[in-house]
């Protein structure tokens, strides 16, 4: 017998721990505005470079350079930059109250806002999302009210979804915002399939959906891929590759031979990955998928290539798995700081201004929780009343149901 040596089975392993230096060397990061923005109508097989490459826009001087600009006017950025800013406050303040014992459970977007807030404003409003639970930008971005954002966190009388949701899973069907589900990877098979009937009813909306890294290891993602493929659904499916998902760190997912968007070439889809701290690049991105779903030329996966700047919930400790101050070393920055960089560079912004909203957006957060909290928390005050428990699931109460009422004295 031929001699033979043993084998190995490759474990990944992230680049850096708790103890040492962050450090973001091996990243290859193209400058700002290198790449061409293809026609909408360009074959999947030839957009294939576009997977294993960054779109970016704003370049380190905050300047929008390069094909993809979408040159958007003032007010729409301005609007853009609010909305960042007010997510992350609000995020910071629920984040707090559950500290407090106010609130159950809370998950941040912070790092990510871009990647929410500029999706939200490339598309229509009608336009429905299916989310993950890192979504509140979106929904912000859509107007939605933020006092009912925070009485869903508190479970309390207020709740829209009357106490049957974990807090961050948010509902609201007359914004165009599907139930957020705590199974991983369900959004994207339900968004392809809302695109679907849309199409097939000759409707003109088209869907958006987000997942997480690690959830491209699920069978839902493959299989919203396929059917997207297969029927050219007008279907926007976005990753944001964030890095970690909860303690486990993109590679687990296979993020070492491959980017996540290169998943879409396996399927003959247009895989982009793009710059998820560049709200200019995001939007751009978003833009361009959506003007091709629209056109009838089906569905495009997007990788938002950011990072989560904080745990993945509040039921988890980053200090276990990375240094503790990397996010301070993340190469492509904070989403908020480089927009606002970008408006102060076309001469429509200021420092004084930029304080201005940040204490505006403050003050509207603590003036809504202090609203929120006297109507009830999780701790104290008022909860959904009992009778909601047997509501919204049978158009007609069942019998046995009607004699559970009756024994809860409904």
């Amino acid at each position: 017998m031929r001699n033979r040596g043993t084998l190995s089975l490759h474990i990944p392993q992230p680049q850096n721990r708790p103890g040492d230096a962050p450090d973001f060397s091996s990243l290859q990061i193209p400058p700002a505005g290198a790449l061409e923005r293809p026609s909408i109508d360009t074959a999947a097989r030839a957009l294939a470079p576009y997977a294993y490459t960054l779109i970016r826009v704003l370049d380190e001087d905050g300047r929008a350079v390069g094909a993809w600009n979408p040159r958007l006017e003032p007010q729409l950025l301005k609007k853009g930059l609010r909305d960042m800013m007010l997510t992350r406050a609000f995020d910071e303040h629920m984040y707090r109250v559950q500290r407090q014992g106010k609130i159950s459970f809370y998950v941040k977007s912070t790092g990510e806002e871009a990647v929410n807030v500029a999706a939200a404003l490339a598309l229509e409003a009608s336009d429905m999302c299916f989310p993950a639970y890192r979504q509140q930008g979106f929904l912000i971005a859509r107007g939605y009210p933020l006092l009912d954002m925070m009485c869903q966190c508190f479970n309390n009388v207020r709740d829209p979804i009357k106490g049957r949701q974990l807090p961050i899973m948010y509902s609201a069907n007359a914004y165009n915002f599907f139930t957020v589900s705590g199974n991983l990877g369900t959004q994207f098979p339900q968004a392809v399939g809302w695109a679907m009937a849309s199409a097939y009813k000759n409707d003109d909306r088209i869907a958006v959906s987000f997942v997480g890294d690690g959830t491209t290891a699920e069978g839902d993602f493959h299989h919203a891929l396929n059917f997207a493929a297969v029927y050219r659904a007008p279907v926007i499916l976005n990753v944001v590759n964030n890095q970690w998902a909860i303690s486990s760190f993109n590679g687990v997912a296979c993020n070492e031979e491959a980017t996540f968007a290169a998943r879409a070439i396996g399927y003959g889809l247009p895989g982009l990955r793009v710059d998820g701290n560049d709200f200019l690049a995001v939007y751009a991105a978003l833009q361009w998928a959506a003007e091709r779903a629209r056109a009838n030329l089906g569905a495009t996966l997007i990788e938002h290539y950011t990072y989560r700047a904080d745990g993945h919930s509040t039921s988890d400790d980053p200090n276990r798995y990375r240094p503790a101050d990397e996010w301070q070393a993340w190469p492509l920055g904070d989403p908020i700081t480089r927009l606002k960089q970008h408006l102060i560079q076309v001469g429509v912004w200021s420092e004084e201004e930029h304080q201005s909203l940040s204490d505006e957006v403050a003050t509207l957060t603590r003036e809504t929780q202090r609203e929120a909290e006297s109507i009830g928390t999780l701790a104290t005050g008022s909860r959904p009343d009992k009778a909601t428990m047997f509501e919204d699931v049978f158009e007609q109460i069942p019998w046995h149901l009607q004699a559970q009422m009756k024994e809860a004295g409904v």
